[in-house]
């Protein structure tokens, strides 16, 4: 039994440490290849022909964006067996808020994928009421995309209080995310309502998830003893061994 539960305890540190790399790799890539097209200018038909000429990239981007949203699901599932131990309600909460994350990317997506689809039709026809279409969907890509980092972030405020709680990973790296997710929270907040933020606000949060997703890989074996012994000693535990120091 023991040897079980080790051995999915390894497996549950190695998806954690994966789904934090891919994850935050993918959304990345994604995001560059297709940030360029999908700038919006006061020029709707010089946006809409740039994304016409780009299409592969535009289709590149959907693609990686999907992955991204399937690999939250896995890491969302992946932090809730870390971090249920410490407080099995809490992650559940996080677990919906990372799923609400991964729906509303897809979303998203599908928003892109609409704009798309718009801009070759105008391409073709010319039909000046395209515009004002792409317009709309434009502004709802750039409402679900702001939005997703809502859930997300209180997602995250969650799950990283739970497996700092759990010693899955030390204190610098636990308070350095619990310090900088907020920013992401408000900033996308703000955006989400038409209000410019500096892209400095989310640079101390970048790097966070490919450092947590290697350390975690690299630390594995030792966070299964780790978190045999923080589990080992049940309240009752504590109690009777607190009552047997005394009465020695």
């Amino acid at each position: 039994m023991e040897a079980n539960n080790e051995m999915n305890q390894k497996n549950v540190y190695l998806l954690l440490g994966i789904s934090f790399v891919t994850q935050a790799t993918t959304s990345l890539a994604g995001g560059l290849i297709s940030v360029g097209p999908f700038t919006a200018t006061e020029n709707m038909t010089e946006t809409m022909n740039s994304v016409v000429s780009n299409l592969n990239g535009v289709y590149a981007g959907i693609l990686l964006q999907i992955i991204t949203a399937m690999v939250i699901i896995v890491l969302g599932a992946a932090l809730y067996e870390a971090g249920s131990r410490a407080n099995k309600t809490a992650a559940i909460i996080a677990m919906g808020f990372y799923f609400a994350e991964a729906i509303i990317t897809f979303i998203d997506q599908i928003l892109i994928f609409a704009i798309t689809e718009v801009s070759r039709q105008y391409a073709n026809s010319g039909d000046a009421a395209l515009i004002g279409i792409t317009k709309l969907l434009f502004a709802s890509k750039d409402f679900t995309g702001s939005i997703a980092m809502i859930p997300f972030g209180l997602g995250a405020l969650l799950f990283y209080g739970l497996i700092l709680k759990a010693n899955i990973i030390p204190k610098w790296l636990g308070f350095w995310g619990l310090i900088t997710v907020p920013f992401i929270l408000v900033g996308w907040i703000l955006e989400a309502f038409g209000i410019s933020v500096p892209f400095a606000l989310y640079i101390p949060y970048m790097p966070w998830e490919w450092v947590a997703g290697i350390y975690i890989l690299a630390k594995r074996k030792s966070l299964i003893i780790n978190r045999q012994s923080y589990y080992s000693l049940t309240p009752y535990a504590v109690r009777y061994r607190s009552l047997y120091v005394k009465t020695k």
